[in-house]
């Protein structure tokens, strides 16, 4: 897998500061509550489980913690039993003769049972290192309360005693977390689904987004903790399966419209700490799915005036990505506006980004219907243009597929094309049997997003079986291994997998993964 990072100090931005208003205005209650581990547990070898570890109930009982004391190189392992968001805390003291040294405490979170077992210190992968969730913190004196005011994303946190002095141990209790979600399930009901393996992926899935529903749609509270394009439109999707919490999807899309570009391009991705603050990184698709998000917004939720209001920088989105088409309709690429499609740069994805324009083309024409924009024949045209293009040029007939490159046949191809309803139904359902039987089992793809994609074309081909078991197959897995929370990466064939070389990094809950959300609701219940 691979990522190319972007370094474009010199790009200028507006502060369009009346959306950006809005958006403060459409911020959410942060939702806070206390959650007490469940147990005390330790580290135990099981092959069935993610990276060969798992987590077993340890013969300490919890309710006796205070009674117990922690000397050099000891460890406690708390598990709070779910995934959880938020502040840690815990009361610390000692026992044994006074304190003729200070306690040196290391402090680990962590989401799955592996990442204690890796050392920070054998990470050399190149995500920053200062991802890894780990403190070391000196006590001078005890009693004291270690409280740790940054947010972690864990289920597991470990104490280890570095060292305190022959002559005393540390002593510890009252270990609680302060979660934080802005996800509101007071008036949630959850669908209840008679496959009991469905059910699972569902539950997951519906923690996945609430864990990721902060100040905004971050695509991972572990890691990036910001708003990604590609993850708000599969995030928003889920939501309005689930909570329904269109406020934050109004304020992601204000955030995103108000800080463009000089020449009115949206950036991949934002910040909203300490400030609203927009991304050097752009990618093709990602600025074009700011109208994917406002489309699918109006579907749940009709509102016209605010598509009206932000049909202008959807409209610049339209018109800076036409740039890329020739003459004929095809896609040009540019190694500046990259086209994302997956993280995997081993396949050509140009065939699947003219796919990704027609299929955003025809919302923003839905749009631009809706407001009664005065030039839309240009766009009409385009479109025209473009899917020509790809039937008559990218199209095989003879063998059902879509080619790309240089004669190259990928997944992502077919998917995209499928997604864009560029052929009738009927071929559409050829192409992806086809895919199946020659692309199928699925390799060199290891995100959910992606998996996502590949799904959702499945259900619209009509090909519902072969979409559920490969939900099963990929979602089912994860909770197999011993998921809470759906991952950033998952590569059935390779299980232990890590884009960055250590799960110490991997996100393993993350926001393009609660999809199943989504499918669920909209291709099995309706």
């Amino acid at each position: 897998m691979a990522f190319t990072f972007q370094i474009n100090t010199d790009v200028e931005f507006i502060h369009d500061e009346n959306l950006l208003k809005k958006a403060e205005e459409n911020k959410p209650v942060i939702q806070t509550r206390k959650v007490f581990p469940v147990c005390i547990a330790e580290l135990v070898k099981d092959e069935t489980q993610l990276n060969g570890i798992t987590a077993k109930q340890s013969k300490k009982d919890l309710s006796q913690l205070p009674s117990y004391g922690w000397k050099r190189d000891d460890r406690l392992i708390l598990d709070f039993g779910d995934h959880m968001v938020g502040k840690f805390e815990i009361d610390i003291d000692q026992t044994g003769s006074p304190m003729d040294a200070p306690l040196y405490l290391r402090i680990k979170f962590a989401e799955v049972p592996s990442e204690l077992e890796a050392e920070s210190r054998d990470y050399n992968g190149w995500l920053s290192r200062s991802w890894i969730q780990e403190e070391f913190v000196h006590f001078d004196q005890l009693p004291a309360k270690l409280f740790l005011p940054r947010r972690y994303s864990f289920r597991y946190v470990e104490l280890k005693i570095i060292d305190t002095s022959p002559k005393w141990q540390a002593v510890f209790s009252n270990p609680t977390v302060t979660t934080e979600t802005s996800a509101d399930s007071s008036s949630f009901k959850p669908l209840c689904l008679k496959d009991e393996k469905l059910q699972k992926i569902y539950n997951v899935g519906i923690k996945t987004l609430a864990d990721c529903m902060q100040d905004v749609f971050e695509d991972g509270p572990k890691r990036d903790r910001r708003l990604w394009l590609g993850d708000l439109r599969l995030q928003a999707l889920a939501d309005y399966a689930s909570f329904d919490n269109t406020a934050l999807v109004k304020r992601c899309l204000y955030l995103f419209a108000g800080m463009t570009t000089k020449e009115g391009k949206i950036s991949a991705n934002v910040f909203v700490q300490p400030k609203n603050i927009p991304d050097d990184t752009f990618l093709f698709e990602y600025s074009l799915f700011f109208i994917s998000v406002l489309y699918d917004l109006h579907q749940a939720h009709p509102d016209e005036n605010l598509v009206r209001e932000l049909y202008p920088i959807a409209k610049k989105q339209i018109d800076l990505s036409l740039q890329m088409f020739d003459k004929d309709g095809k896609l040009i690429p540019d190694e500046d506006y990259p086209v994302f499609v997956d993280w995997s740069n081993e396949f050509n994805k140009d065939t699947a980004g003219q796919a990704e324009m027609i299929y955003v083309l025809k919302q923003f024409i839905f749009l631009a219907e809706t407001i009664r924009e005065a030039d839309i024949n240009f766009y009409r045209e385009k479109l025209t243009l473009i899917s020509r293009y790809a039937r008559e040029n990218l199209y095989r007939s003879e063998r059902k597929l879509f080619v790309t490159g240089n004669e190259e046949f990928n997944i992502a191809s077919q998917v995209w094309m499928v997604l864009a309803g560029v052929m009738s139904p009927e071929e559409n359902r050829e192409i992806m049997q086809t895919t199946i039987r020659e692309m199928f089992p699925i390799t060199g793809i290891a995100t959910p997003y992606m998996y996502h994609h590949i799904v959702e074309a499945l259900f619209q081909a009509g090909l519902k079986d072969d979409a559920v078991t490969l939900m099963k197959n990929y979602w089912g897995k994860m909770i197999d291994l011993g998921a809470d929370t759906f991952w950033e990466a998952f590569d059935p064939n390779q299980p232990d997998y890590s884009p960055y070389g250590s799960p110490i990094v991997n996100s393993y809950c993350h926001a393009w993964s609660c999809t199943p959300v989504y499918l669920i609701k909209k291709y099995l219940t309706e």
